[in-house]
């Protein structure tokens, strides 16, 4: 694992050769290689497993369904590297928490249940029934269920989170901080407060239909590259795309799909994006407010001229309310706060505007540049005004399409894993097991830290995932975690939150996407929902490393059962076939109604939307418009002193959330390396520095706490002045636990104030 680092610019398209070769290395270096390129043969395919990267639909017309970072996830999983017991009892906690978080992931797979002993400061083996039985002897020992946090991945099934949140409501908690609550979600939140669902309203297909598409503050190319497959055709026959992206990525240039012989045998490559422009951190919701004032007056001209208006006047009248409060508060928003605060100017956002007015068809996709700010909902809000102004909705090739990041994370939230405690499922779930549900508001994942922190929490089990990498404030997390009397951790690899632990703590081995599920009445599948509402069967085909590794939804039933009891509900029954879990979501849950023979359709069943059919679960009934001020202030807290710098967090292309794949981002011309920092070559010029040249970054915040990393390579890149980026989870530790979004909770991980400063430290490699 040694690695040369260099920075060196990537002149290539976005897959590609580049891409095939990525992909081969990884298969390679699985040692798993045959059972891989099968593996990869059943990714995203009928009877196949479900991609356990990225939540990305599935595309049924291609000879292949999986893309580099997806056989990336494929491969890392199905990997022959084992941690076994020996390995725990070689490496103290306190030697593995030296070691990166790249190192401790390519140990390879979790195979047996293992204890933490503080004595000893080692892990060690015990078997499953003690295990549960510990479990069980903490959670009893609670003074209240409000004292346990259960805490959920995007990556675990529709089965096994409908029985983790069944569990903690039988249990008489609401709390389900989960991973939702740290990236989408605004979107949800932003969603249902305008058209009263909290998901998009497309489906893939309205890709082929689109005119125009815009795309706000996501990265394709490595975030989910398959949707670049989408993007290539809708540009190939005619549609407009057009990006707003701080930086300038390749996904979004051009790209060469490894599918198509021509572009991989000759230097062709397809463009993406017919615009592309690069507003400031968090001045998106400026962007399309400029974008509306422009429109307004195009349609006000016309209409002075005795010509129909822009605005689809008969949608708005009828499927909207809140209108006129929007405009006048589009009115009131001069142009020289939308171009300071956007960061573009009044040019291009009437360039954007005039693409948008020559467009019938226009879908609005988003990512996680919009929705980790403390305006995001209001910002996701003027998007939906955007759309509603023009009747965006309930057409072919039109709508709101928000991306999700983990592969289930979207089918959680329909499954309850949900603090917010939803109405109309605690009702159904009464009736039908016959208990009685708290309907108090649980905590999200920051709130669940800050408990942890005032010593309320006694358990934490988390349903995969890496809370303490994924987690803000990260010094801040680590003792939030250390103050639990039980840290219990369902993982399929060594992370960092393994090495974070209570003053107890569990490490229970459970099963890949990739790998059979064999129970007592035989194999078995389970389903996830990706981000356009269709639902999929996933059926493993490989054989688990271990007969001691459990699949998630047997490790939930088991720890249910050693808490609960068999009554009222047989938990061990369900483990036994997961039929019986669907019939029970069928009988509980809205839209899976004959759920078990629904899985059978070839490429999953749709769920529906009900926005996307112009109806509206809102309080007036319609579709509502939002008439939110621009933010005064983007760092309110640094009470009108201008922020030297603002800095979002990011992923590298060798990596999926806190996954490190390898050290590489080879879209941005980095290998070897992590700990770099991005920034204009002006800016690089006013600090008096120079490209190579190491750093600290401090948060400017207001709480006295000091946030600062050390040894960051500074790196020119094309990115707006006054903007950096830098990978996470290396700079969550500048991210405060106290900083995040109105009404979501979600850290503001993409505008972090900073300062940046020359240092002489060595690179970091550890985070907590």
């Amino acid at each position: 694992m040694k690695f040369k680092p260099a920075i060196k610019p990537y002149t290539g398209p976005a897959g590609g050769w580049g891409s095939l070769e990525a992909t081969t290395r990884f298969v390679l270096d699985s040692k798993q290689t045959l059972k891989n390129l099968r593996n990869l043969m059943r990714v995203n395919k009928a009877r196949g497993f479900d991609c356990p990267g990225c939540a990305w639909g599935d595309d049924n017309h291609s000879t292949f369904s999986f893309c580099e970072n997806g056989a990336k996830a494929v491969s890392w999983e199905a990997t022959r590297n084992a941690v076994e017991p020996e390995f725990f009892a070689a490496h103290s906690v306190g030697t593995l928490q030296q070691q990166s978080d790249y190192f401790l992931e390519y140990q390879g797979r979790l195979t047996h249940p293992m204890r933490y002993n503080a004595e000893t400061d080692h892990y060690e083996p015990i078997d499953w029934p003690d295990a549960l039985a510990l479990i069980a002897k903490h959670i009893k020992a609670m003074d209240n269920p409000n004292q346990i946090e259960l805490y959920t991945s995007g990556r675990a099934s529709n089965e096994a989170s409908y029985l983790y949140q069944l569990f903690g409501r039988m249990l008489g908690t609401s709390n389900f901080p989960d991973c939702s609550n740290m990236c989408h979600e605004a979107s949800g939140v932003g969603l249902k407060q305008s058209i009263g669902v909290g998901k998009g309203t497309i489906r893939m297909d309205d890709f082929e239909k689109a005119d125009a598409i815009f795309v706000f503050g996501q990265n394709p190319g490595t975030n989910h590259p398959r949707m670049l497959h989408s993007l290539k055709n809708a540009a190939k026959r005619g549609a407009r795309i057009v990006s707003f992206n701080t930086l300038r990525e390749r996904g979004l240039e051009r790209f060469a799909d490894p599918q198509d012989p021509l572009q991989m045998l000759t230097p062709k490559s397809s463009p993406i994006s017919s615009s592309y422009f690069q507003p400031n951190l968090g001045g998106d919701m400026a962007a399309v407010r400029g974008i509306v004032k422009a429109l307004q007056e195009s349609h006000r001209q016309r209409l002075a001229a005795g010509e129909a208006g822009l605005f689809d006047l008969a949608f708005i009248e009828r499927h909207s309310v809140g209108v006129e409060a929007y405009l006048a508060r589009v009115d009131a928003t001069s142009w020289a706060q939308i171009t300071e605060q956007s960061g573009l100017s009044e040019a291009q956002l009437r360039q954007a505007a005039a693409i948008y007015q020559g467009a019938e068809r226009v879908i609005c996709t988003w990512a996680m540049g919009v929705t980790q700010h403390k305006h995001s909902v209001a910002t996701v809000r003027e998007i939906t005004n955007l759309q509603l102004l023009f009747g965006q909705l309930g057409k072919p090739g039109a709508g709101l399409c928000p991306v999700r990041g983990h592969s289930n994370v979207q089918g959680n939230r329909t499954m309850g894993i949900d603090e917010k405690s939803p109405k109309a499922l605690l009702d159904s779930l009464e009736r039908h097991f016959g208990f009685t549900a708290n309907r108090a508001h649980g905590h999200n994942t920051v709130e669940a830290l800050e408990a942890m922190l005032r010593g309320e929490v006694k358990v934490l089990i988390a349903l995969g995932g890496n809370l303490a990498a994924a987690a803000p404030d990260t010094e801040r997390t680590a003792r939030a975690l250390r103050c639990c009397d039980l840290t219990v951790h369902i993982s399929t690899k060594l992370n960092r939150s393994h090495l974070v632990t209570g003053k107890d703590a569990l490490i229970l081995p459970t099963l890949g996407r990739t790998e059979q599920d064999l129970q007592a009445s035989g194999p078995q599948y389970i389903t996830v929902e990706d981000s356009f509402s269709m639902v999929h069967a996933s059926e493993g085909v490989g054989r688990p490393l271990a007969d001691t590794q459990r699949s998630e939804t047997a490790i939930v039933c088991g720890i249910a059962d050693a808490v609960l009891g068999n009554q009222p509900l047989d938990w061990l029954a369900l483990a036994d076939d997961y039929s019986l879990i669907r019939d029970h979501i069928a009988a509980t849950v809205a839209g899976f109604a004959d759920f078990n023979r629904r899985c059978d359709q070839p490429g999953g069943f749709y769920l529906g939307n009900a926005a996307a059919e112009l109806r509206f679960a809102t309080p007036s009934g319609k579709a509502e418009f939002s008439a939110a001020e621009l933010p005064v202030s983007l760092f309110p807290q640094l009470n009108g002193q201008k922020a030297p710098f603002t800095l979002q967090t990011l992923r590298s292309h060798d990596q999926y959330n806190t996954t490190i794949y390898g050290l590489d981002d080879r879209y941005r011309g980095v290998y070897g390396q992590r700990e770099v920092l991005f920034i204009h070559p002006e800016d690089l010029a006013a600090l008096g520095m120079r490209d190579g040249e190491r750093v600290e970054i401090e948060t400017l915040w207001n709480d006295g706490v000091v946030r600062k990393v050390s040894g960051f390579k500074l790196v020119s890149y094309d990115i707006p002045r006054g903007n950096l980026a830098a990978y996470y989870p290396e700079t969550n530790p500048l991210v405060p636990l106290a900083s995040f979004g109105d009404g979501t909770g979600t850290p503001t991980s993409k505008s972090i104030p900073v300062a940046v400063r020359r240092c002489a430290a060595p690179p970091s490699l550890r985070i907590a």
